[in-house]
């Protein structure tokens, strides 16, 4: 898992610069909203509780995050926001899985498959890549906040259906009704965490070197660039120190 896993670490740090300057923001709040259309109250719907979770770790105001509620379940104005699902091929033959939030259906499509073909990537039909993939709960850990054993006895407990160690981060992997109550057990431990979601964790891995693993990351990053999209999910993995030196 070391190159799928070390590009998750790496999003998620970029993530928090994000969150500086507000696209981190603005991306939480289109979650939020969508997942208030199935009901403004956090006790009765786990998607919006998990947004909100989300949204407090990057300490967003409780104004915004009630504001965003109230426009998704059309108490207040603004919450016409469409949900796609890109489905396509990176250099290599990575599978690539985009969710997308937009207010222009058109646009964006449009300007998705822009990006692909910029950056050697193909879009593939519905259903293409999608069965590749799983919906899980995925948290992130760095290695050195907690050892194997103390993590076993936590998570298993709660639900946990994997713990996989990539050399530099563990990534707890379990059902997505399980989210919580994984999640839980770990900040109750005091331990801190990289990144806490509802995934689509790659069920196997494709290796990519060279020319392809760089112009994977380029297509990675060009998506994960877009304003409209949510999430980037892929299956590629890349050798932990090419996946750092192309990063950097």
């Amino acid at each position: 898992m070391s190159g799928h896993s070390k590009w998750a670490t790496i999003k998620h740090k970029k993530a928090a610069l994000d969150a500086k300057r507000g696209k981190a923001f603005t991306r939480l709040i289109k979650e939020i909203m969508i997942a208030a259309r199935s009901g403004g109250d956090p006790d009765a719907n786990a998607r919006l509780r998990t947004a909100i979770t989300a949204a407090k770790a990057v300490s967003m105001p409780a104004d915004n995050i009630k504001r965003a509620i109230l426009r998704g379940t059309g108490e207040l104005e603004g919450g016409q926001i469409d949900e796609i699902t890109f489905e396509g091929y990176g250099p290599g033959g990575a599978a690539v899985l985009v969710s997308v939030a937009t207010d222009n259906r058109n646009r964006t499509v449009s300007e998705i498959r822009h990006v692909f073909s910029k950056n050697n990537g193909n879009l593939g039909e519905q259903g293409s890549v999608s069965w590749m993939f799983e919906r899980k709960s995925q948290i992130l850990i760095e290695n050195d906040k907690a050892s194997e054993d103390q993590l076993m006895n936590l998570v298993l407990d709660a639900g946990t259906e994997d713990l996989r160690n990539d050399g530099t981060n563990w990534e707890v992997i379990s059902a997505p009704e399980s989210h919580e109550a994984v999640l839980n057990a770990i900040q109750k431990a005091g331990i801190p965490t990289i990144s806490a979601e509802i995934a689509m964790v790659p069920k196997n891995l494709v290796k990519l070197e060279g020319k392809n693993a760089s112009n994977m990351l380029k297509l990675s990053e060009a998506l994960e660039e877009h304003d409209d999209v949510q999430n980037v999910y892929s299956n590629f993995d890349i050798d932990e120190k090419e996946m750092e030196a192309l990063a950097s």
